[in-house]
Order: C-alpha cells, then structure tokens, then sequence
C-alpha cells in the first residue's frame, strides 16, 4: 500500500483525475520531449466525456502550450485498462513524430502506464483492515500509530502541511460569494450557509456550519482552487468541512488533528488499495462514499471511539454509499457534487455518533463493503461512471 503522500496531494481542482493527473502527465511528456515543436494529445473514454466540463484542454493547453497543443476527443473508445485514457504525441519542425506515450489518469491525482502497478511504493505490509486490526491488537496500538510505524519520519509535518491547505480552502471559500464558472450558473451557498449557522441554536448551528465548511471546500474546488485530494478533488470537502468543524467544538491539538488525519488516511488507503477511488472506474461511491467513510473514522476517533467503532463507522458510511453514481451535470464538478458533499459530510459524523453507541460488534466487515463496492463500479453502466451519458446529466438541463 501506498504513502499516504500518494493518497493526500495539494492541488488545483476541480478534478484529481481529469486535470491534477492529466497535468501531471503533460510535464512528464514535455521533459521527455524538450526538442518538440508541437503536440497532440488524444483524451479517450471519460476523458473525452467529461474533460470540457473538468478543465481537461484547459490544463493540457496550459502545460503544454496553447499554440503548440492540439486536443483531439475521442469519447466512443473505452480502454479496458481504465475509462481515463490519454495518448500524448510529440512532433519535430518537419512535423515527423518523435514519441508518443500512452498514459491513464487513475485517480487522486495519480497516473500510470497500461499494466503497471497503480501503487507506486509499498509502505505498508497490510493492506485489509482486518489485517490491521488484528496487528494494532497483537501490538497494543491504535490505526494511527499504524500509520506512523511505516511512514517515513516527515509524515506528521506532511500531515499538518495538508491540514493547514484544508484549514485554508475553508477560510477562501467561506467568504466569497457570486457564481461558479461554467454555463450552469450555480450560485455559491457556503457564505449564506455561513450566515445563518451564526444566527442559530446550538445544534442547529453545528450542523449548519458542517454544509457551510463543506461546502466552503467543494466550491473552492468548483472554482479550480487549491484543494486537498481527500481522496479526490470531486469529494474535496467532506474531509475538510468535517474535520474543521469538529477543530473548532472540540478545540483540538495540531497534534490530535495529525493523528485523526493519519487514521482518515489509513482508511482511503484501504479502499484505493483494494477497489478504486476513480469516479470514471466505480462512480460517485468510489470517491464521495470512500471520503464519508474516511471522515466517520476521522470523526468517531475524534469522539473517543475504539478501533473497532472507527472501523464499524467507515463499514457503514461506505455501505450506504454504494451504487452512487457519477452524473455530473454539464461535465462540471458541481451538481451534484457539490451538494453530495454536504450531504455526506453529515452522514459520516451521524455514522460516527450510531458506531459510538454501539460496542463495535457488527455483521459486515470493511473489508467485504470495499469489495462490494469494487464489484457494483464494474457491474455500473458507462452512463454512470464519469461521462455524463445518463442520470442526472441526460435528464436535467439548467438552460432548457
């Protein structure tokens, strides 16, 4: 299993893996290529799909050099290694081609050739949950000291680096108003939200500024802002919103906030270890439902949860997350996703309230509810796997 270096990465929204990992992939083309006169980049399956609405052109063109970059769309053809398929071509001043590379954007950022090991390193030796339980057990720890057994030295710094990049997509988004780029024109709801959680009782306005930290976050990312892949750019900010709000009632320690983080962290690794966290692979549940599940864990060891409670409460978020589909309206990062991360962001904090009031026994592991997730993404339709073919995408149109 990866570092969680791999999993948390700071960057431009508003997609991990159609702009962060098609960015990615240009520079390396282009150091490759240092003699090229132009380019030509062809964007398959989802890419081409969805790629308008992500900023996939706009990205390439940018790294690579507008004048010297053509795009080419090719939507129809769907690579069986994965939907996110793009094949660079460099060409001389004869116009003769020097290399071409083939390349997918996995998602979180991440991009590899056909074949290759999605995991770049192995950090950890054990990559189920039950597995790691069972080590914390046998080695009286906690998940979070897990984490820090096999992690280099700096992953505390790098941890609280990605906090203070979460802690400040918030305090961006939480203030500014008008419309989101795009021809939806989706207002921003974070600063009214924001608003009127200062106004209210005390309950109320705990759940109001949990949507309005969230969604602080998710329209950041919408914007193209910088976020934190947690995992993705698509579920930015239920991490985030949670985690903020939790800092703030609970008045927690950078070094509390380390460790929750480290514990969120564990649990996403688990599931792009061993399913996927790439919206055009397994849809919406493979990226919000693996961030609720990363954020209930966060949040019932936050509350004082067991191990046990913490792994019964990402088992029941990301449970009840499956068969979400990703039918992003217009290609744009916005609806739903927007609101779906409001929406989840509350159900990992209610998933950890249930956990701690129970004494973690229950029937389904987390370990079997990452596999049924990895097996309904392949029985989805294409419709709704990241090409806004169907759901939401067909059906509803803003301008109609």
């Amino acid at each position: 299993m990866d570092s969680l270096k791999e999993l948390f990465k700071i960057g431009n929204g508003p997609s991990s893996s159609h702009t962060m990992g098609p960015e990615r992939a240009a520079r390396k083309f282009k150091k490759d290529t240092i003699n090229a006169e132009k380019y030509k980049v062809e964007l398959y399956g989802s890419l081409a799909l969805t790629g308008k609405g992500h900023l996939t052109d706009w990205i390439l063109e940018k790294t690579l050099g507008k004048d010297k970059t053509t795009i080419v769309w090719k939507p129809e053809y769907i690579h069986p290694f994965h939907p996110n398929a793009m094949r660079f071509f460099a060409y001389d001043k004869e116009g003769c081609e020097i290399k071409n590379w083939l390349v997918f954007s996995v998602g979180g950022g991440t991009i590899v050739e056909e074949g290759e090991d999605r995991n770049t390193s192995t950090v950890y030796p054990l990559k189920k949950m039950d597995d790691i339980l069972k080590w914390c057990d046998a080695n009286k720890k906690e998940l979070w000291e897990y984490v820090f057994q096999y992690e280099q030295e700096d992953i505390k710094e790098y941890l609280l680096e990605i906090w203070k990049a979460m802690e400040d997509a918030v305090e961006r988004g939480i203030i500014k108003e008008g419309v989101l780029p795009g021809s939806i024109g989706l207002k921003r709801r974070a600063a009214i939200f924001y608003k009127k959680s200062r106004i209210e009782g005390k309950v109320r306005a705990f759940r109001g500024k949990l949507f309005a930290y969230t969604l602080a976050v998710s329209e950041e990312n919408a914007a193209g802002g910088k976020v934190v892949t947690a995992p993705t750019c698509g579920a930015a900010g239920i991490i985030p919103g949670t985690l903020y709000t939790l800092v703030e009632a609970y008045d927690l320690s950078e070094n509390e906030i380390i460790k929750a983080l480290a514990t969120a962290g564990i649990i996403g690794n688990i599931v792009k270890e061993n399913a996927s966290i790439s919206g055009a692979e397994a849809g919406c549940q493979a990226e919000v439902g693996t961030a609720c599940a990363m954020a209930a864990g966060m949040a019932t060891f936050i509350m004082g949860g067991t191990k046990e409670q913490i792994e019964y409460a990402s088992e029941m978020a990301l449970e009840h997350s499956l068969g979400l589909t990703c039918d992003p309206v217009g290609g744009y990062v916005q609806i739903p996703c927007i609101e779906r991360n409001a929406s989840a962001a509350a159900r990992a904090l209610d998933t950890a309230n249930y956990s701690i009031y129970t004494d973690g026994i229950h029937s389904v592991s987390f370990d079997e509810v990452v596999i049924t997730m990895k097996e309904t993404g392949k029985d989805m339709k294409k419709e709704y796997r990241e090409t806004s073919l169907g759901g939401l995408a067909k059906y509803y149109c803003p301008h109609c």
